[in-house]
């Protein structure tokens, strides 16, 4: 699991003005493998000073970077995306370092990152604003896309290459430069691809990296009043936080939250097709997504059925960080610890575990967190194992009588970001995909997220109604500009 040592250093540092810059105090932290407890690396334990370096500059590339036609910036990006896919394996090395995801998931993972480099990239080219009529006489109508200014960016680990292609990519093509902070589980990935960005052009200061706790070092870019939009991935506390500190001064915020996602198998389903989409959805990348299907809403007529099949595919999959394992640990040991305090609190609550519920402790995964695949039944819609988003793998079943108990079901959380349903009924996916109360939503497949040219988001407490990414991210990046020009015909 160890990244060869020439793709990071045991130090990581902070990019900073083009340049590798430690924390001025010189404090660092640690960042411990999920997988085996060993130490990855120790990185920079930056604070406001060494925020406010950063953010400085970011203030002063910007105006150079945004004089640059989007075309050109488009071009540096383009070769950004094309120093990722050289490095991809570089990259994937790194990400299961930290992440005890396998290399195989990890290179997916970085392959995606390159797209949406590539897809932003092009989006240089076509940064649309438009012409219209004016209700004067002799006067034109138009309107243009304008940077914002500085970006300060937060970033989870679950994805965390994807995460940081996520945001970069658009907030740059637009004309703002950006102050990346790195999710602490996840230093090294964010340093290598400050190390990419500057290897293939990228001038100084146009994109900082920010090591650190997010106390200590998420807080003051999120106060910082140069900063003048801000977009965070991660739980839905911490984004009301950001909302509260950010909103106090009208930054512009975009906020992806959480997830607590419904899956729904109809009585005319294909049962096969549906465990095989329940499984990915409830347990790739250990459940550490926020589209992750973690409430498998089933109805009465096949629920035994479905139930079993899903059991015993369950007890079939493999937990490991190889490749042909088919989830890793969960992030740290923290994280681990409240998923199996909310496990017990489930169980106490008169909830049954169907399988798993408990830390993995054979040899081979004692060192690290890992946590067998659990499926958890008779929880009521109510309590916390059914309303609060773990991340992790763990997936409850619900038995309802009929699609209208479903689609109830599926509305009856706090949440909005993804939703599925398997049915062979036109009919009911449609009235499915009307009325669910999400963000995106699949029919006979999974409840994944986006692609580099798809909006990606939700309702209720899973965001702010900003989308990333897709073009839609432009809009969220960039400021309108009213441009009217008046003409007097006698001149000419």
């Amino acid at each position: 699991m160890a990244a060869s040592p020439r793709l990071f250093p045991d130090r990581v540092a902070n990019w900073i003005g083009g340049a590798e810059r430690f924390a001025v105090s010189g404090d660092v932290f640690e960042k411990i493998s999920p997988h085996d407890g060993s130490v990855v690396c120790r990185a920079a334990r930056s604070r406001e000073i060494d925020v406010e370096a950063a953010v400085s500059a970011a203030a002063s590339a910007q105006p150079g970077w945004a004089q640059m036609s989007a075309v050109q910036r488009g071009d540096i990006l383009h070769a950004v995306a094309m120093g990722l896919m050289a490095r991809a394996e570089d990259m994937a090395r790194v990400v299961s370092a930290e992440t005890g995801k396998s290399f195989k998931d990890a290179f997916g993972e970085t392959k995606g990152a390159v797209q949406q480099g590539l897809f932003m990239a092009g989006e240089g080219m076509r940064l649309y604003g438009r012409t219209t009529t004016s209700g004067a006489n002799n006067k034109q109508a138009s309107v243009v896309r304008a940077p914002l200014g500085i970006a300060g960016l937060i970033i989870a680990a679950n994805t965390p290459i994807a995460n940081v292609a996520w945001k970069v990519f658009p907030a740059l093509i637009c004309g703002n430069t950006a102050v990346l902070k790195a999710s602490e589980d996840a230093p090294a990935t964010a340093w290598l691809f400050g190390e990419i960005a500057r290897e293939a052009g990228l001038p100084a200061g146009v994109l900082n990296v920010v090591q650190g706790l997010g106390p200590e070092a998420g807080r003051p870019l999120v106060a910082d009043p140069r900063v003048a939009v801000l977009s965070f991935t991660g739980s839905t506390a911490v984004g009301r936080e950001i909302a509260r500190i950010g909103g106090e001064r009208l930054a512009k915020i975009s906020l992806e939250l959480g997830g607590k996602n419904p899956l729904v198998i109809c009585d005319d389903a294909d049962l096969d097709q549906a465990v095989q989409w329940t499984l990915l959805s409830a347990f790739s990348n250990a459940g550490q997504r926020c589209a992750s299907g973690s409430r498998i809403i089933v109805f009465d007529a096949v629920y035994d059925a479905f139930r079993a099949k899903l059991l015993e595919r369950t007890q079939k999959l493999k937990v490991g960080p190889a490749d042909d394992d088919d989830f890793g640990p969960v992030i740290n040991a923290r994280q681990l610890g409240n998923m199996l305090s909310a496990i017990e609190r489930a169980r106490t609550a008169g909830a049954r575990i169907v399988t798993g519920g408990e830390r993995l402790t054979d040899p081979a995964h004692a060192r690290g967190c890992y946590l067998a695949p659990t499926i958890v039944e008779n929880a009521g819609p109510a309590d916390e194992i059914s309303v609060k988003e773990l991340f992790g793998p763990i997936a409850c079943l619900y038995r309802v009588t009929d699609f209208e108990a479903a689609l109830a079901l599926a509305n009856n959380s706090p949440y909005g970001l993804t939703a599925c349903i398997h049915t062979r009924s036109l009919d009911r996916a449609a009235e499915f995909i009307r009325r669910v109360e999400a963000g995106t939503v699949s029919v006979n497949a999974g409840t994944y997220g986006s692609e580099p040219h798809m909006p990606f988001g939700g309702v209720k407490q899973s965001g702010n109604g900003s989308r990333e990414p897709g073009p839609e991210a432009i809009d969220f990046y960039s400021n309108l500009k009213n441009v009217y020009v008046t003409i007097t015909p006698a001149r000419v």
